[in-house]
């Protein structure tokens, strides 16, 4: 069950990278998340069924959270729809999509090919499937976002989230940097998806409720457990971040707490991890106060 958590904890850790884009760069929380992760699990599903293979299924599941991403983008920054709402009209419009795409609202993949069976000649014990694959994943993708955010590009992209009225002052097309995040953030959170729908064998249009969450708790985790740390560092953060709310929730389920309220503890979790730095902050002052009364 370790083993599971674990593997299910990299996996998960590409959607904390994804929603790291934004809402810790971009200084915005994207609701599009919620749509974007099962829509990412959707097209891929559908597209194995009909024949494609496992690998252009998962860049055709990318290729749409991007999409929704774009749309996303022109709605925030050319309509001046605020972000949280055009978010959620896309996040709504999506489940049409996903039941138009998948034909019902759930697909199973029972007798198809996914990416897991490229380690099905490896002889690898239970589970190590899972973990070999979010680990090769998330190598991947830090590398891509450590070497996009280095290059001039990237700066100006985290220019924007810094300070936007500087980054246009230096002549910064800001607006393209946002969509540029909103299209690169929801192809990360669509590629989780689609790996996460393939690891458990089936698509469904309400897999992403609450992922945002989970999205979430990874960073924040990983932020409370480390506190200062360079980009690369917090990218690793994210991952660990996963790995160990996936163990939260395997010691929860554990205890023998009904998992109907999962989402309910994802949430306490989250919430307390939130909570940590004010009261680390609090007990600092208080300390310092202490401190100087001494004196």
């Amino acid at each position: 069950m370790i083993i599971s958590s674990i593997g299910q904890g990299l996996l998960w850790s590409v959607l904390g990278l994804g929603i790291f884009m934004t809402y810790r760069i971009l200084n915005f929380p994207d609701m599009t998340t919620e749509g974007s992760f099962p829509l990412g699990g959707a097209v891929c599903v559908t597209a194995i069924i009909n024949g494609f293979s496992p690998v252009v299924a998962t860049l055709l599941g990318v290729l749409a959270g991007m999409c929704a991403g774009l749309i996303t983008g022109f709605l925030y920054t050319k309509g001046k729809i605020p972000v949280i709402l055009s978010g959620i009209l896309v996040m709504s419009a999506l489940n049409s999509v996903m039941l138009f795409v998948m034909q019902s609202p759930n697909l199973s993949l029972l007798n198809q090919s996914n990416v897991l069976n490229f380690f099905t000649d490896m002889n690898l014990p239970p589970n190590f499937d899972t973990v070999f694959l979010g680990l090769s994943v998330v190598i991947v993708i830090i590398a891509i976002l450590f070497f996009f955010f280095s290059t001039e590009f990237g700066q100006s992209y985290i220019a924007t989230g810094d300070n936007e009225n500087m980054a246009k002052s230096l002549g910064i097309k800001t607006d393209r940097m946002k969509i540029t995040g909103l299209v690169l953030s929801n192809g990360v959170i669509a590629l989780s998806g689609a790996l996460i729908a393939q690891n458990d064998g089936y698509a469904d249009v309400n897999k992403g409720i609450g992922v945002i969450v989970i999205g979430l708790s990874s960073i924040i985790i990983g932020e409370v457990l480390y506190g200062e740390l360079t980009f690369f560092e917090r990218l690793l953060a994210i991952v660990i971040g996963s790995i160990i709310y996936q163990l939260l929730i395997l010691l929860i389920i554990r205890l023998g707490f009904d998992t109907t309220y999962l989402k309910l503890f994802s949430s306490i979790v989250l919430a307390i991890c939130l909570l940590i730095p004010q009261f680390k902050e609090k007990l600092r002052l208080k300390t310092g106060f202490e401190s100087e009364g001494e004196k």
